[in-house]
């Protein structure tokens, strides 16, 4: 961790603890109580513990995911910097221990005949608490590290490797729950991730614009000065054609984009015009980028 401001170092811990907390909430209060492995070690560590209890033997699941987190981390230890590992482990740590943790403090919600409403809400709180933590520049382990070696060795995506290994846990788990639970508990693990993106990637996305048009310098002119945004010339060729053509591009708010529009339409209907989602800026006009 040496070279990091201490600033920085708080921050990320009070986020790991946070998160961690969040997390164990939504997993002992929504999940764990009625039988949603939503995917991840932590869901692996649910279908271990119910099969134990029917031995009448106890296995928490916080403890279970340090264990298997511990060994998973084998594989990448030496692949990430120590500041990824610091976090990677301390996120793995804080989530375990909570989860077993916060058990005797946490209410009961919902029934057997609420289980989508467990799972909406279990989604949407674990994936803020993971969110948290991802935010670090951390990790909390799990089936991502297996999808990561699943990637490597067999070529998939590894957003695929993450579906196929999540998808046998929730079909191992239907096997000893219900088939009706591992359902809910895929939705749950969607919803979870969808919550994660955004927590990561924040909710005030903005939009990237290129713009191909004859009249371009009046369009220029109008998002400089009207807009007051920066605007970038890029210089490019028309394959079909072979001419030099010039192609703005800049980065706009969500709502500036309507405008955009109708100011290109203005000066040139025939302009072409490209927008495609953007997930960060940073820089000037946006937010400060900070280490």
């Amino acid at each position: 961790m040496r070279g990091i401001p201490w600033r920085t170092v708080v921050r990320d811990t009070l986020l790991i603890v946070a998160g961690s907390i969040v997390f164990a909430i939504g997993v002992d209060v929504f999940e764990v109580p009625y039988g949603l492995a939503a995917g991840g070690v932590t869901g692996l560590a649910m279908v271990f513990s119910a099969i134990a209890e029917t031995f009448g033997v106890t296995l928490p699941v916080g403890l279970q995911t340090i264990v298997m987190n511990a060994l998973l981390m084998i594989l990448v230890v030496r692949s990430g910097s120590r500041g990824y590992v610091a976090r990677t482990v301390a996120g793995i740590i804080a989530c375990g221990f909570f989860t077993d943790a916060l058990v005797p403090f946490l209410p009961v919600v919902g029934g057997e005949e609420d289980l989508l409403l467990c799972a909406l809400w279990g989604g949407v709180i674990t994936g803020l608490g993971l969110g948290l933590v991802f935010r670090t520049g951390g990790n909390t382990g799990g089936t991502d590290i297996v999808a990561q070696v699943l990637s490597r060795r067999t070529g998939l995506p590894v957003g695929t490797s993450v579906i196929i290994v999540d998808g046998l846990i929730i079909a191992l788990s239907a096997t000893v729950f219900s088939v009706e639970q591992a359902l809910y508990a895929a939705v749950a693990m969607f919803i979870s991730g969808k919550v994660i993106d955004a927590v990561v990637d924040g909710p005030g996305g903005a939009r990237a614009a290129y713009i191909i048009s004859d009249r371009h310098e009046e369009i220029a002119h109008e998002i400089l000065h009207t807009l007051e945004r920066g605007c970038t010339r890029l210089e490019a060729r028309g394959m079909w054609s072979g001419e030099e053509r010039p192609v703005l591009f800049c980065v706009l708010g969500r709502s500036e984009t309507v405008w955009l529009k109708q100011t290109v339409a203005q000066c040139d209907p025939r302009a072409i015009v490209v927008i495609s989602e953007v997930h960060e800026v940073f820089g000037e006009g946006f937010r400060q980028i900070k280490a």
